[in-house]
């Protein structure tokens, strides 16, 4: 009878046990999301020079997942309100393919996200600030490696207020995906992880990014191309008449790079086209027309009239702590394309990595060998 008493005791002391645990667990589950959403407030509220904070926190144990919700950072004493980072929804969770390559790493997916660069808010004064600190807080708030990253309907811009008209320019429903950004897949690849993004730019252009990197390094190596394709020229005129007095009545603008980076070492060009461009407006005053009709006729001079085409190929090279665009074949090409052939409308594919690679090796020596010298 009393082994029996003591056999019961035991039952429902286990049963208590496990409902305390039970209970403990919902609790828990309950307030991880503030447990969570303290973290990332905490960790935003050390970053050098800005402000941020998080509205709220879903999370999927389930899956392996939290979403983060109304995040924003801007710099401190600045003078708008407009948040520098805002990232209305970002779902963050475990790669499940990688795990069985025996990796344990995450997958990043932003809806909506917007930078906005405001001239007047990061020229403000005040405590010294380091892109690092920021995007070094960013990726704290990440407890795992990203593998997989993509971006929906996202927004980039550049903003200068104290212009007369504002100045606006920007790329948005951008579209952009990058993958193995922790080189799980394809180890032996000098450039690992592909990404690829589109976007609208200023002027309804259209923008496209391909290229490979790998990140698996301080300085990342890479090999992009970029274009820019049927812009509005006359949406560049606040920019224009702001920084050069002139402004367009018509004509279409268009971008093209291409970039290699190796070892530090940086090598490609940018490509930028006017065609079909008209300069004087009809409602300009006299000394703008007078401006114009000045800019107007280099244009003219240095203009390819068989495809009504201005253009240039600007030639970029260097160690990345010392790049600097050639003067000269910037000249050179101006009057290539006026007078010899006229550019074409697109990435000329003329950069690739192994060129930067061996540039890189080159430089190396030179370096060494002066070295050895002194």
């Amino acid at each position: 009878m009393e082994n029996k008493k003591k056999i019961a005791f035991y039952k429902r002391k286990r049963y208590i046990i496990i409902a305390i645990l039970l209970i403990g667990l919902i609790i828990f589950r309950i307030y991880l999301p503030t447990l969570v959403k303290n973290q990332i407030n905490k960790t935003l509220a050390t970053i050098p020079g800005y402000y941020g904070a998080v509205e709220d926190i879903d999370i999927a144990l389930i899956r392996g997942a939290y979403v983060i919700k109304g995040m924003y950072l801007n710099k401190v004493n600045a003078k708008t309100q407009i948040p520098f980072l805002k990232f209305p929804n970002s779902d963050i969770s475990i790669e499940w393919k990688s795990i069985f390559k025996g990796k344990i790493v995450s997958e990043v997916i932003m809806y909506n996200p917007d930078i906005i660069y405001v001239f007047e808010d990061q020229q403000t004064k005040g405590k010294e600030t380091d892109v690092e600190d920021w995007t070094k807080a960013l990726t704290e708030i990440i407890p795992i490696d990203i593998n997989h990253f993509e971006v929906h309907n996202g927004k980039v811009a550049f903003v200068q207020l104290q212009a007369s008209p504002d100045i606006d320019l920007h790329i948005e429903k951008i579209e952009l995906y990058a993958d193995n950004l922790r080189n799980v897949v394809a180890k032996s690849r000098t450039l690992p992880s592909p990404f690829h993004a589109t976007g609208v730019s200023v002027g309804n252009g259209k923008m496209t990014v391909n290229g490979n990197i790998n990140l698996i390094k301080e300085i990342p190596d890479m090999d992009l191309s970029f274009a820019l394709q049927s812009a509005n020229a006359t949406a560049l005129n606040d920019l224009s008449n702001h920084y050069t007095g002139i402004d367009f009545e018509k004509g279409t603008f268009e971008l093209y790079s291409e970039v290699a980076i190796a070892d530090g070492y940086l090598k490609g060009y940018i490509k930028p086209l006017l065609k079909d461009s008209k300069l004087i407006g009809k409602e300009d005053g006299f000394f703008e027309k007078v401006w114009e009709g000045f800019a107007g006729f280099f244009k003219f001079a240095l203009k390819n009239h068989k495809t009504n085409t201005l253009a240039t190929k600007i030639p970029i090279e260097g160690d990345l702590n010392n790049v600097k665009a050639g003067v000269w074949p910037t000249v050179i090409h101006i009057f290539q394309n006026a007078w010899i052939e006229a550019f074409k409308r697109q990435v000329d594919n003329d950069v690739e990595f192994r060129d930067a690679f061996h540039e890189a090796k080159e430089e190396a020596k030179k370096k060494k060998k002066k070295h050895n010298k002194n």
